[in-house]
């Protein structure tokens, strides 16, 4: 449901000249006069479906939901500005404490990670009601000087790489991850990087949105992915094998990013920011995701993950 909303608000939303990257990407871009660009982006958490109240602490939740808004401008190697936060609690309260205590735990989880950050948290709205709790806030952060990384930028030939393991969030990473918004930025800083984005939904489904934005094809050696240990016990539970864990669980937070191969090369060699990233495939010219085997067979791949139905 979300990727057709997301195309067809596309197509009906009017055009603005303040307006430099709309819908589809992991922030809007909007122009803001003298000063470098705005980047805006909004996440909703709710109830049952990022978090549920009844295993997780309001910490942990708040924490959450601002980490996942941090690593849209992560994406987006922005800087973090400001944020406004909005509650809807349940009316009764969750987890054995009442709406008050439940709204001053989800801010004892978020005001860390905000400082951390050096961002303002600038007002934003609270209520109640009869469901369950649900989360929404807005951050605005200032674009990167050398401007925003986005998803439409690959070409045929870039290497893509990842910023660590993947698979398994499921089991605790998804609640206390740290974004990659100072790694974003050193990466920018430092290297030529021709697209990135997050993974939020699986490194298949991400690829895939980012290959379609970028008009090119892509390849993943299915032998390189870095799977992570949690992905590893989650496999003796399901059924599935850790790689599909590591190719579609989501919730990683990890960085995708296309470069140049000579500078991909760099990157993999001077290994920054404290990071250990990977070259898990590249683009080629077409359209669709294929994955390699170990033997270099090439099979179609079908893009997996999470989606909002």
């Amino acid at each position: 449901m979300e990727d057709a909303f997301v195309q067809w608000l596309r197509d009906r939303l009017p055009a603005s000249p303040r307006l430099k990257l709309g819908p589809g990407d992991d922030a809007a871009v909007l122009a803001w006069g003298a000063r470098r660009d705005l980047v805006v982006s909004s996440d909703l958490l709710a109830e049952g479906v990022h978090f549920d109240s009844g295993s997780a602490s309001p910490q942990q939740i708040g924490h959450k939901a601002l980490a996942v808004n941090l690593s849209d401008l992560a994406a987006m190697a922005a800087t973090p500005v400001a944020a406004v936060v909005s509650l809807l609690a349940p009316r009764e309260g969750a987890g054995g404490l009442d709406a008050l205590a439940l709204c001053q735990g989800l801010y004892a989880g978020l005001l860390p990670l905000a400082e951390r950050f050096d961002l303002t948290i600038a007002g934003g709205d609270t209520n109640t009601w009869s469901g369950g709790l649900v989360i929404d806030i807005v951050i605005l952060g200032e674009a990167h000087p050398r401007g925003s990384l986005t998803r439409a930028g690959a070409a045929p030939g870039d290497a893509l790489l990842v910023t660590g393991p993947l698979g398994g969030s499921l089991l605790g990473a998804h609640l206390d991850f740290a974004p990659r918004v100072r790694e974003a930025i050193a990466l920018r800083d430092a290297y030529e990087l021709h697209a990135g984005m997050d993974i939020t939904d699986g490194l298949s489904l991400d690829l895939s949105r980012l290959a379609e934005a970028s008009g090119v094809g892509a390849v993943i050696d299915l032998a390189a992915v870095p799977i992570d240990a949690a992905a590893v016990r989650r496999s003796a539970k399901s059924g599935r094998s850790p790689l599909e864990h590591a190719l579609s669980d989501g919730e990683d937070f990890e960085l995708l990013l296309a470069a140049p191969p000579a500078e991909a090369q760099r990157i993999l060699r001077e290994q920054p920011a404290g990071l250990s990233i990977t070259q898990v495939g590249e683009c080629v010219a077409g359209a669709g995701l294929q994955g390699r085997g170990a033997d270099g067979t090439l099979k179609p791949l079908p893009a997996f993950g999470y989606l909002h139905r």
